[in-house]
C-alpha cells in the first residue's frame, strides 16, 4: 500500500479499494504450528507460511468462508468481522496466475513417535521448515527419495534411528534445497551427517547439493555416503 484514507486504501497501481466491515479469517500465531494444512486448503492462495507461521498475505484474497479452518490441528483459525479490503475475485485470479507452480508450504518440524523407526515428521526436504531445531544434536540422514523404494531394509540398515530428510535432485529445485539445507546446517549442530543415494547418474547431484549446502552454512561438516544399487543393495 502507498497510503490510505479511512475507507479507501490506495494500492501500488494507484487504484482505490473499498474498506468494509466483513467476515475474514483470523490466525492465532501463538497456537499456529506452521503445519501448512490451511495453505493447501485455501483455493484463493491467500495464506502462506512465513517464518514458520500461517499468515493472510492480503485481505482482498481471503473470502472469509473458512474452508481452511477444518484441517487446522491446533484450532488456530477463526472467522471474525473487522474492517478489511473487499474480497476481489480478479485479484485472486491474477495472484494464482502469477504463481508459476503450486507452492508447497514449509511445515513445522516436530519429533515423531510412531510405530516405525521414524523420529521426525515431515521428511520431504521441500516441506521442512528452515527454522526447525529438531535436527540439533542429532544424527541426520539425507536420502534421495528412490532409496527407500529400492532398499528393502531401508529403516533397519540405513536409517537406524537417525533423523531423516528425503528429496529428488532431478525433479526438485536444487537451488532451493541448497538454500534450505544451508540454513538448517547453520542453525543446528549435527552429531553426524550421512548421505544415501542411488548409483544412477542423476543421483550424483545429491552429493553436490550437500557439499554446497555445507559451504553455505559456513561450518566444517563431514558426511559419510552410502550408495545403493538398482537392485537395492549397498555398494
Amino acid at each position: 500500500m502507498k497510503s490510505k484514507t479511512d475507507n479507501h486504501p490506495i494500492t501500488d497501481s494507484g487504484e482505490k479499494k473499498m474498506m468494509i466491515k466483513r467476515k475474514i479469517i483470523k490466525i492465532n500465531e501463538d497456537l499456529c504450528n506452521g503445519c501448512g494444512n490451511c495453505v493447501l486448503d485455501c483455493a484463493e492462495g491467500a495464506i502462506e507460511i512465513v517464518n514458520g507461521k500461517a499468515k493472510i498475505i492480503s485481505d482482498n484474497l481471503c473470502d472469509g468462508l473458512g474452508a481452511c479452518m477444518g484441517s487446522c490441528p491446533e484450532n488456530a483459525m477463526e472467522i471474525i468481522e473487522r474492517q478489511a479490503l473487499e474480497f476481489d475475485e480478479e485479484a485472486v485470479k491474477k495472484h494464482l496466475e502469477n504463481q508459476s507452480a503450486p507452492k508447497c508450504p514449509s511445515f513445522a518440524m516436530s519429533p515423531f513417535q510412531g510405530k516405525g523407526t521414524l523420529s521426525n515428521w515431515p521428511v520431504q526436504i521441500s516441506l521442512i521448515s528452515a527454522d526447525s531445531k529438531v535436527f540439533d544434536n542429532s544424527d541426520l540422514l539425507v536420502a534421495a527419495d528412490c532409496v527407500p523404494a529400492s532398499c528393502r531394509n531401508f529403516h533397519e540398515e540405513i536409517v537406524g534411528g537417525k533423523k531423516l530428510m528425503i528429496g529428488c535432485p532431478k525433479l526438485d529445485n536444487i537451488d532451493e534445497y541448497i538454500e534450505k539445507l544451508g540454513l538448517i546446517f547453520s542453525k543446528n549442530n549435527l552429531n553426524s551427517l550421512t548421505l544415501a543415494r542411488m548409483e544412477v547418474p542423476c543421483c550424483s547431484k545429491m552429493e553436490i547439493i550437500l557439499t554446497k549446502s555445507i559451504e553455505k552454512s559456513g561450518k566444517e561438516i563431514k558426511f559419510d555416503m552410502i550408495t545403493i544399487s538398482r537392485e537395492g543393495k549397498i555398494i
